[in-house]
């Protein structure tokens, strides 16, 4: 893997760990905890995690970006076995492009000391 300068650590998992959730990802399209707002062309997403608690493997579908509003350390599992740590500082912000042929399938786990938050914006159209 290359190095990053915003990853504090990253290598590979078991995904037999994971076999269920990651045999359901790619039906599974909730990409956080709550739905805010929604209409045919946004969906607005809040990501809300407390230390120690992980969202499930999901899959994006669709172009989207986020904006962490509460940083923390996250870790990061992909589907093809590999993870990544890193601290998500307030005010970052990501745009990502994904279809349903290249969807991201991860899963998002708060291994931080204080609440991880983002809101994440879904572009329908």
């Amino acid at each position: 893997m290359e190095a990053r300068p915003d990853v504090i650590e990253e290598g590979v998992f078991d995904p037999d760990d994971y076999a269920g959730e990651l045999e359901a990802a790619p039906d599974n399209v909730e990409v956080g905890t709550t739905i805010w707002y929604e209409n045919d062309r946004i969906r607005v997403w809040e990501i809300l995690l407390q230390p120690g608690e992980r969202g499930a493997f999901h899959s994006h579908v669709t172009n989207y970006f986020w904006t962490v509003v509460e940083g923390s350390r996250g870790l990061q599992r992909f589907a093809d076995g590999t993870f990544v740590v890193r601290d998500y500082l307030v005010g970052e912000t990501k745009y990502l492009e994904h279809t349903p042929e290249t969807a991201l399938i991860h899963d998002l786990e708060n291994v931080g000391n204080s609440t991880l938050r983002f809101v994440t914006v879904e572009l329908l159209d």
